[in-house]
């Protein structure tokens, strides 16, 4: 593992030289390399991680039947991955402002049941809020290993994994990927002078 840090302004509460960042490149097995780039600010705990893959692959798919034992399955989701849950209507978008991760099918669940709790305090609609709870139950009722979802993992450029022996990888089609989005904007024609 090669890793670089160093000390710099930090960009929330603006103290001089606060802010640590930390940059280091790993092999993954079966992966390959990323970089995961840390910011954790001393004076105001602000804290920021990302993973950039460095390396493209054939883009994929990849299913797993989330259960008790498959909860500690290995995920790495590059910052351009849409993640799926097809039987709880859920599903996660690249945006401009993405991020790349390396956690467990467990800790994806956890991802997911704190962007529904957000939601239901956003929801005005009785209906909206209780849909919401009811998927939240669901959800942390995967966690307890007593119901079992889905979770499909897509990455248009190849850069996502999803490692257990039960995980199942697929190839995208043309279309597939095309559809897919990616959380970079694209610039399209003669428009752009």
């Amino acid at each position: 593992m090669n890793q670089q840090g160093m000390k710099i302004d930090c960009p929330v509460c603006q103290r001089k030289k606060s802010m640590t960042a930390i940059s280091r490149v790993e092999k993954i097995p079966y992966f390959g390399e990323i970089m995961e780039s840390i910011l954790i600010c001393d004076s105001c705990g602000y804290r920021s991680t990302d993973i950039i893959c460095l390396e493209q692959k054939e883009p994929a798919r990849y299913i797993i039947e989330v259960k008790d034992k498959t909860l500690n399955a290995r995920v790495v989701k590059s910052q351009s991955a849409t993640i799926r849950i097809p039987e709880l209507g859920l599903k996660v978008e690249p945006g401009p402002r993405s991020t790349g991760y390396i956690s467990n099918i467990e800790g994806v669940v956890e991802r997911f049941e704190t962007a529904v709790r957000t939601a239901i305090n956003l929801f005005e609609e009785e209906e909206s809020r209780e849909k919401a709870s009811e998927i939240l139950e669901m959800l942390q009722e995967v966690r307890k290993g007593e119901r079992s979802i889905t979770v499909i993992l897509e990455d248009p450029f190849g850069q996502s994994f999803l490692g257990h022996p039960e995980a199942v990888k697929e190839e995208l089609s043309e279309e597939e990927i095309k559809n897919l989005k990616t959380g970079f904007l694209m610039f399209e024609g003669d428009d752009v002078d």
